[in-house]
């Protein structure tokens, strides 16, 4: 519940807040489109069983430098955040923010990836042999026959 709302609470902070916003990225104050650049996203909150410490895993999708930056300004910023987030929060204490780096979604993407380039080998595989069992030599109704076989995998025993 607690961690719920945190996590609410700091993404509205990555979209209102414009220290923050320059923060995660400098060129921002620049003039920059802050949209295009790179994307900052809060994918997770751990509050410890005490209340004392509170990890945020933070997604960044863009250029490994954007990502650099994005982490290490979030981090320049954990007190600024942490004194934003008692004002915006009724707790007695406010924890300590720690930001992680959450590669899921990357490592995520990476695996579809490899399993989309897998399966059009596959398919392209697939239509090479096709094409190899089709010969025009054969009259039209063994060709229908040739690789559409619905016993192949039986096995008969006598």
């Amino acid at each position: 519940m607690v961690a719920k709302q945190i996590q609410r609470e700091l993404s509205d902070m990555l979209l209102t807040d414009k220290v923050l916003q320059f923060a995660v990225l400098p060129e921002a104050a620049l003039g920059a489109d802050r949209y295009l650049s790179s994307l900052t996203t809060i994918s997770d909150v751990e509050v410890s069983a005490d209340l004392q410490v509170v990890k945020v895993y933070v997604s960044v999708f863009g250029d490994d430098r954007g990502k650099e930056v994005a982490i290490a300004g979030l981090k320049s910023k954990a007190k600024y955040v942490r004194s934003q987030l008692g004002r915006r929060m009724k707790l007695r204490l406010t924890p300590e923010i720690r930001f992680i780096e959450d590669e899921s979604f990357e490592r995520g993407s990476r695996v579809i990836a490899i399993l989309d380039r897998i399966k059009a080998e596959k398919e392209a595989a697939k239509s090479k042999n096709k094409e190899q069992f089709e010969s025009p030599d054969l009259p039209e109704d063994e060709r229908d026959w040739e690789g559409d076989d619905p016993d192949e995998d039986i096995i008969y025993v006598k």
